[in-house]
């Protein structure tokens, strides 16, 4: 029986038999061995289309008793009874048609049944009828053909290529990838060479949405793509005349500052003009001669000009006297004033007697009177420093400007006097100047120097008679001491 059992096994094992069942079964544990199993139906002789041709008595004999020994039938392909030693005895099974390893047992994949062409068994006897064909041997599934199997059922294969109508295949168009719905409200144009595509009832967007938003987010970071786009714009403006382009370059080049007329630089011509008349040699040379004041302007009295010198009575005079000569060119621009010279505070200063200067500003000798103007300039000399006085009768005060920054309320007071009397004898009006306000003007642009008040003297009756604010400063008196001298050259102020 041990013989017996044996063989059983072995037979079992070495018949590869699948089981038509899914899911494959786990497989056993490798300490044990295969169970048996049963024969296929292939070897069984009742089912058998045709018995096997001739058997034998010991033959016939085997298999009954094989069969009331055990209730599992033994495959048995066929029995030579010439093969084996002992003929009385059961013969056995003979050898499988594929050789086995020598090495272990061999485990078998019995998942799925694979038709294919039947094997090839050992040569012997078939117990299959000769009219029917051999039934197809079950052939066991390896690793690469069960890959092969689950590929084709996940990925099936793509049919093959085949002449669709046009109209079947609209009906079948089936959108690829759908990245995202967009409704922008009225913007819902929809085009075939924009970015939104339409087929069938779902919007495909041919990218993602998210490199749309950076590339779109990229082009307002840009500079370079602004400047594009600034001058695409201006080329559009261009189009239609240029007498748009006026209207556009404002906004795109930077407004120039209007240089004040107080500070137009000097051209080189004036430049070599003015250089020449300070430096020369002869100093008794006449530069200039002003008629309606009969002052002659020799070198050595322009001289005065130059930088660390103090300015001189003639040099103030006659800038006064031509300040007075642009009022009367230019009436709409500045206002209407009246320049004393430098001696008028003198006459008056030492002890007060109006009938000293009763005669200085008749309307025969003025074309007009001082209750008419807006304001008088009076020049103030203290020894070695200019002030100025100013009879502001336009806003009712007398102003008192030291480019020292000090005050002297004497000198308001005496110029009070003055204008009382000077309205009452040349109008017979009386006025009540002494209750005007006398103030020293805050504010004041000052010297940082020992030698320019009388620059800054002339600087603030030129601008206060143009009625500007007083915008100069230390630093621009280089400049009006070349320019006073251009002035004066030509006789001419600007």
């Amino acid at each position: 029986m041990g013989a017996l059992t044996d063989s059983r096994k072995r037979i079992t094992a070495d018949h590869r038999l699948p089981i038509p069942s899914f899911p494959p079964p786990s497989p056993p544990p490798a300490s044990k061995r295969p169970k048996l199993a049963q024969l296929p139906s292939s070897l069984d002789p009742s089912t058998s289309a045709s018995p096997p041709p001739n058997p034998s008595p010991q033959i016939i004999h085997a298999a009954a008793a094989a069969a009331s020994t055990s209730t599992t039938p033994v495959p048995s392909s066929s029995c030579n009874p010439a093969s084996s030693p002992l003929p009385n005895r059961r013969r056995l099974p003979p050898p499988p048609p594929f050789k086995r390893p020598i090495h272990g047992p061999q485990r078998v994949l019995c998942a799925f049944r694979f038709d294919g062409p039947a094997r090839p068994h050992a040569a012997g006897p078939s117990w299959s009828s000769p009219s029917s064909p051999p039934p197809p041997q079950p052939r066991s599934l390896g690793l690469e053909q069960y890959v092969e199997l689950v590929n084709s059922v996940s990925h099936p294969a793509p049919p093959t290529p085949t002449a669709i109508p046009d109209a079947v295949r609209e009906k079948e168009a089936v959108p690829l990838e759908v990245v995202a719905v967009e409704e922008d409200g009225d913007d819902r144009k929809q085009q075939d060479d924009e970015e939104e595509v339409v087929r069938g009832c779902v919007v495909v967007r041919r990218g993602p949405l998210y490199k749309e938003l950076y590339e779109a987010s990229s082009r307002k970071r840009d500079a370079k793509l602004k400047t594009l786009e600034f001058e695409v714009r201006l080329a559009e403006e261009g189009r239609l005349g240029l007498e748009r382009l006026a209207e556009v370059l404002p906004r795109i080049s930077p407004k120039e500052e209007e240089v004040p007329e107080p500070f137009v630089p000097l051209t080189d011509e004036d430049e070599e003009i003015v250089r020449e008349a300070l430096h020369g040699r002869n100093s008794r040379e006449r530069l200039a001669v002003h008629e309606p004041s009969n002052i002659v302007i020799t070198r050595e009295i322009l001289q005065c000009l130059n930088n660390q010198e103090w300015l001189n009575d003639e040099v103030i005079n006659l800038y006064l006297d031509l300040l007075k000569a642009r009022e009367l060119r230019q009436p709409s621009k500045f206002l209407r004033c009246h320049f004393f010279n430098t001696f008028f505070y003198k006459l008056i200063s030492g002890g007060y007697d109006y009938k000293a200067v009763r005669r200085w500003t008749t309307k025969r000798k003025l074309g007009y009177s001082l209750i008419e103007c807006d304001k008088i300039f009076v020049p103030i000399h203290k020894e070695v420093h200019w002030c100025l006085a100013v009879i502001n009768i336009k806003d009712k005060k007398f102003q008192y400007l030291d480019s020292l920054g000090s005050m002297d309320m004497k000198v308001l007071r005496i110029l009070a006097r003055y204008f009382v009397d000077e309205v009452k004898d040349k109008s017979g009006q009386h006025i009540d100047a002494l209750s005007w306000k006398q103030e020293g003007v805050k504010n004041l642009p000052l010297q940082e120097n020992g030698w320019d008040c009388g620059m800054f003297m002339l600087k603030y009756i030129d601008f206060y008679s143009g009625n500007m604010d007083l915008i100069f400063g230390q630093k621009h008196m280089r400049y009006f001491r070349k320019r006073t001298a251009k002035e004066i050259l030509n006789l001419r102020a600007e």
